[in-house]
């Protein structure tokens, strides 16, 4: 996890999982106490997210203040089905594909 150069948000790379969490738990922490009307997450070198990650995202996005929303770029297939089984409407995620 690191933060973008050139716009609001962070980049994450490889796999986010039980031993990732926390990391990936304080950086959507982070991301959410932003002031970003639209933060977001770089997630093109992610290679594999497990439900638990995607929750934490799904949880996070749920408590953002209206008007401000998390912007996905480039995630894995795998997130994209999850977030639209378990939160298809979720409207403070935006999904952008690779």
């Amino acid at each position: 996890m690191r933060p973008l150069t050139d716009r609001p948000g962070w980049q994450a790379a490889g796999e986010i999982n039980l031993l990732t969490r926390q990391a990936w738990e304080q950086t959507l922490h982070h991301l959410a106490l932003s002031d970003e009307e639209a933060c977001h997450l770089e997630l093109s070198a992610v290679t594999f997210i497990d439900v638990a990650g995607a929750s934490a995202l799904a949880v996070t996005a749920q408590g953002l203040p209206q008007g401000r929303r998390i912007v996905l770029e480039g995630p894995p297939a795998t997130l994209r089905r999850v977030l639209e089984m378990f939160w298809p409407d979720l409207p403070t995620v935006e999904v952008m594909a690779r």
